[in-house]
């Protein structure tokens, strides 16, 4: 009997073994559900306000199964973002450009590009107007101050007010690339913001107000019209077709090391299950795009 008792010993001891070795190897990080275990720690950000929307919501998200996670955004442009990541003030840079076009190369190479989305450029005008579409000589005109009243476009006899974004704006650089090709925009003191809220308030309460913004601040928002360019509405439809081409990758960068949070964040951001929000949220999703040009 003596062996009996040796072997069931024997036993008993690999189980306890190998019961302690469930939660090794690759799923450490892993709970029951087999989802990545909550992080903890704080992540910053800054710059685009044309992709902060998307930010702001996909962080509410991530935070609801992250507890301990704390997330600062803001806005200021895509210029200020980039500095900021840059610098290491912020862990995250958001911009409508490539970071290239707004830091020395030796800066641009020392951060992490990731991809997001597609962020689609709408123009903006005051409801009085009267212009549904515009050709694009005639949009570069009008934001180079060559064409000063509505009614030379067919509009109404009125003064055009331009209201501009900053030259740290992503969104300005876009809009001047691909709508005004490559025109330098008249600037207005007086009414230039890049908090894309305050621009479609200053459209709708300026007679003969006219602007640009991202397409997700219009979803909701009827207080403007949209223009169409050479009789192409500014559309998700019409983005991922080709037929409207003012439109750019969203970008968060970070260093090439960021830190956990910021890490996992990106993840959550890029994975599937949030993917399904882009398009609710008014943004493109890439993989959608049928043109192959790159922005």
């Amino acid at each position: 009997m003596k062996w009996k008792k040796l072997v069931l010993v024997a036993l008993a001891a690999m189980m306890v073994v190998t019961a302690a070795g469930c939660g090794s190897s690759g799923d450490k990080d892993k709970g029951a559900s087999g989802k990545q275990a909550a992080v903890f720690g704080s992540i910053t950000g800054s710059g685009s306000s044309a992709l902060l929307p998307l930010v702001k919501d996909a962080a509410e998200q991530f935070k609801a199964g992250n507890k301990d996670v704390t997330i600062t955004l803001n806005a200021g442009g895509s210029g200020t973002g980039l500095k900021q990541v840059s610098d290491g003030s912020v862990d995250m840079g958001n911009s409508d450009v490539p970071a290239e076009t707004k830091l020395d190369k030796a800066k641009a190479e020392k951060l992490e590009d990731h991809k997001v989305c597609v962020m689609t450029v709408a123009t903006i005008i005051n409801k009085d107007v009267g212009v549904k579409n515009l050709t694009r000589q005639q949009l570069q005109d009008i934001f180079t101050a060559k064409i000063t009243n509505w009614k030379d476009v067919g509009g109404k006899d009125m003064p055009i007010v331009l209201v501009t974004r900053p030259k740290t704006s992503g969104t300005r650089a876009l809009f001047k690339q691909y709508a005004i090709n490559g025109a330098e925009e008249a600037d207005n003191k007086s009414l230039e913001t890049d908090n894309s809220g305050i621009l479609i308030q200053s459209v709708a309460q300026n007679p003969g107000a006219i602007g640009y913004v991202a397409l997700p601040y219009l979803i909701k928002d009827s207080s403007v019209d949209s223009v169409s360019i050479d009789g192409v509405a500014p559309t998700l439809e019409n983005t991922y077709n080709g037929t409207y081409s003012v439109w750019g990758y969203e970008h968060i960068y970070t260093s090439k090391e960021p830190k956990a949070a910021v890490k996992a964040f990106i993840e959550f951001i890029q994975g599937a299950d949030y993917g399904k929000r882009i398009e609710e949220l008014g943004y493109g999703v890439s993989s959608k795009m049928q043109t192959k040009e790159v922005h």
